[in-house]
């Protein structure tokens, strides 16, 4: 099988791959720099969506042209991992969470425009995702038994907020997404969400859980604290994606698109 592996703060390289080779894929969106290697039976195609020593803020990842490249390079699934903040005083840093629901109503790439394959009237293949959950339930249900392994606390079901970037969110703002139900926030990773599930790609989100946001702890704790386990979050995954990547078993993706033409 062969699974995308999208990673970001702290992971911009991805340890333990074997017979690991970096590329540049073209795509119509962009170039992007992929690291493919194995873990186990299983062929890795790794995007950091910052690049290398951050080099791109969030304000600035090209969402299309990171999928653009997986799809290029024939993965089955995409496995996504980020570091959030937690709206939710029960999900506490240092934890896992992997995410059953999203929101992200304002729908928009970085730049701007709609997140959306489809941006031109009357293009082949334009539709509507349709669905109940928006992530692969069996590719979500594989992680949860996988981060038992990790040694970390783990949430098995979580709402992921995205929110613009760079800067993070006032108390103001936190509260009224916390109000909407949502239980933890970063800031990449929802666009890869909507792509993935309009290209009928079966994907699952994790987050690693490096600080509350702001208002939900009586105390804010030192930023180093979100640094150290920024740093963490490295190897945590790597566990993780080390105990699920090798067999992952049948999968399906997250509801459907309706299409209009083939």
């Amino acid at each position: 099988m062969r699974i995308g592996v999208i990673t970001g703060s702290g992971s911009y390289d991805w340890p333990c791959l074997e017979e690991a080779v970096e590329r540049t894929v073209t795509t119509d969106h962009g170039a992007v720099t992929v690291t493919e290697g194995r873990l186990g039976a299983t062929e890795i195609v790794q995007v950091s969506r910052h690049g290398a020593a951050h080099h791109r803020l969030s304000s600035q990842v090209d969402h299309k042209a990171n999928l653009a490249a997986l799809l290029a390079r024939a993965v089955e699934a995409v496995v996504s991992f980020t570091v959030c903040g937690s709206l939710d005083p029960d999900l506490r840093p240092g934890s896992l969470v992997v995410f059953d629901d999203l929101y992200f109503p304002a729908n928009r790439l970085p730049d701007g425009t709609l997140c959306s394959w489809y941006d031109m009237p009357g293009v082949a293949g334009r539709g509507h995702w349709i669905f109940d959950r928006p992530f692969s339930e069996p590719l979500r249900r594989a992680l949860i038994t996988a981060a038992g392994q990790t040694g970390v606390p783990v949430a098995t079901r979580g709402v992921y907020g995205h929110v613009d970037g760079p800067r993070f969110n006032s108390r103001a703002e936190v509260a009224a997404l916390a109000s909407a139900g949502v239980s933890a926030v970063s800031q990449t990773a929802g666009p890869e969400v909507v792509l993935a599930g309009e290209a009928e790609l079966p994907m699952a989100l994790v987050g690693f859980v490096t600080d509350y946001a702001n208002g939900v702890a009586t105390e804010p704790e030192p930023v180093q604290a979100l640094l150290d386990r920024m740093a963490e979050s490295r190897e945590v995954f790597a566990t993780l994606a080390g105990h699920v990547l090798p067999a992952p078993g049948s999968l399906s993706g997250a509801g459907f698109v309706h299409r209009f033409d083939g």
